[in-house]
């Protein structure tokens, strides 16, 4: 079944995926959704999005979410946070979910950026 649902997603992939476990924070960005932070660890990543797997049932195909990745403290400057969108939500045994989101830009908040800016993925 997992290679069936790889050969599905393979064609709408621009760049290849990487096995990768690293933290990520994860927070709606659209008012309208209940606010959380979820903060699951990667399965894989690429230059345009991220697979995670999480507990919580309220993510679904087409939400806005705030991406920090990878995470490690709120004010890591290491922190990357993008503007993404969620592209495939799966349920899976356990009661758990894989989540695959694509990322739409980065928010920028470096010293040497104005502020608020934005770049484009």
């Amino acid at each position: 079944m997992a290679e069936d649902t790889a050969v599905k997603y393979a064609e709408q992939r621009r760049s290849r995926r990487a096995k990768i476990a690293k933290p990520l924070r994860v927070r709606p960005s659209d008012p309208r959704d209940e606010h959380f932070e979820d903060l699951p660890v990667s399965v894989n990543a690429s230059k345009e999005g991220i697979y995670f797997q999480t507990r919580r049932a309220n993510y679904y195909k087409g939400m806005r979410l705030f991406v920090t990745f990878p995470f490690a403290t709120a004010h890591d400057p290491m922190n990357c946070e993008y503007v993404a969108e969620v592209v495939r939500v799966e349920k899976l045994p356990n009661g758990r979910f894989g989540v695959a989101v694509h990322l739409k830009m980065t928010v920028n908040y470096s010293s040497s950026a104005p502020p608020g800016s934005i770049t484009r993925i």
